[in-house]
């Protein structure tokens, strides 16, 4: 296995990084940067912008509109998005609903939704997590009934990211209450506009509204809106949480953020000397840079292994433990790095409602929600303790 890039591979590299410096808007790139919050039309105004390449869904085939790129080609894509500072384009469409689609979706299925994916047309929200049913989502409890020519469906979803702009959402429900937990689930797409969806906010600790609680209360979905066969959906939701959990180790983003940090103690003093010099503070980052390498190397591997066509096993797992757990050791360094000055909260500030912080540091005033924010990562596309289950089960044997 051959972890450098080829000539080729470097030149690919050169032309995404002069077409970013190019064309990504230096607002938005300024937003991603200092960490403020991210709105609806700066997602929706990128994924047009990308759109205009066949970059929107780099990981698409052609016969569906994406470029065909490569495991190698969209590494580097996404590491150079990440190094400039470019916003993701939101997954729950282009890179969740889309392969499931792809693979086991009818052709009325790839024929509508595809395209609107494709152009960004519908924003998709995940109905996977209910209350009492995340990590162990095979409990979930929402029913679907069918009933002549549709499904009405009944329960409840929580931790629904971005639900509030949704127009379609992706949905696991109970469709046999009698049989074995995983083998009575299905897979359902609903218009969030049907009567009977009520979507109230969550608003977390950081003072963001992110996530949503959703109530389906006899809410009705045609039946060409099942994905592939009844009671089949927790085939189609595995498939889903693999490409899920590998785009969550985001090393480009990490390494972004290492540059950060290190910038940012660099500014601070202990003692009159730089941070950054301080032999405690230092090891720490070291420590944190050599988990970040090891990770680095561990995704070229899956990738050089998708390259060869085949996909993510319980590697995937293990991006996802890794990965999370760099994300928020990041975070942590940040705070401790920034001292009490990371205390201050201004979400005016985050929201961009004002040029500069109230508190006087511009750097410092995102820290304390990033912080909070990233707590989630570890528990999101299932818990990290149950992908060290999976780990154990796949190749341990245990």
């Amino acid at each position: 296995m051959d972890l450098n890039y080829s000539p080729a591979d470097d030149a690919f590299r050169a032309d995404i990084r002069a077409w970013l410096d190019a064309n990504l808007p230096h607002a938005l790139r300024t937003k991603v940067l200092d960490h403020k919050r991210l709105n609806r039309d700066d997602y929706a105004s990128w994924h047009k912008l990308l759109g205009t390449r066949g970059w929107s869904v780099v990981a698409w085939p052609k016969e569906y509109g994406g470029p065909g790129w490569d495991a190698t080609q969209r590494h580097i894509w996404d590491e150079e998005c990440a190094r400039i500072g470019a916003p993701g384009v939101l997954p729950f469409g282009v890179s969740m609903v889309a392969p499931v689609l792809m693979k086991y979706g009818s052709a009325a299925q790839k024929a509508h939704y595809l395209p609107r994916i494709l152009d960004g047309t519908d924003w998709w929200c995940q109905g996977y997590s209910e209350p009492g049913s995340g990590s162990d989502l095979a409990s979930l409890r929402t029913r679907a009934e069918r009933q002549g020519d549709h499904y009405v469906v009944n329960g409840q979803k929580t931790w629904t990211t971005l639900g509030q702009f949704a127009d379609m959402m992706f949905c696991l429900v109970r469709t046999d209450t009698g049989a074995k937990k995983q083998e009575g689930i299905s897979f359902l797409l609903i218009d969030m506009k049907t009567p009977g969806i009520t979507v109230r906010p969550i608003i977390t600790l950081d003072e963001d509204h992110e996530v949503n609680e959703v109530f389906l209360e006899d809410v009705k979905v045609p039946l060409e809106n099942l994905v592939g066969e009844e009671n089949r959906g927790w085939t189609y939701a595995k498939y889903l949480l693999g490409h899920e959990r590998t785009g969550i180790a985001r090393v480009g983003q990490s390494k972004r953020e290492l540059v950060f940090l290190k910038r940012l103690a660099a500014n601070q003093k202990k003692g009159g000397v730089s941070l950054l010099k301080d032999p405690v503070f230092s090891s720490k980052i070291a420590a944190l840079e050599i988990e970040m390498m090891a990770l680095e190397v561990t995704v070229q591997r899956v990738v050089a292994s998708e390259a060869n066509g085949r996909g993510p096993g319980p590697e995937a797992s293990m991006l996802k433990i890794k990965g999370t757990e760099v994300q928020q050791a990041l975070t942590e360094l940040m705070v401790e790095a920034i001292g009490p000055q990371a205390a201050a909260f201004d979400p005016a500030y985050l929201e961009g409602e004002r040029e500069h912080s109230l508190a006087g540091d511009d750097a410092a005033a995102p820290l304390a929600a990033y912080y909070f924010n990233f707590r989630k990562t570890s528990i999101y596309g299932g818990s990290n303790e149950i992908q060290k289950n999976i780990i154990a089960q796949m190749i341990l044997g245990l």
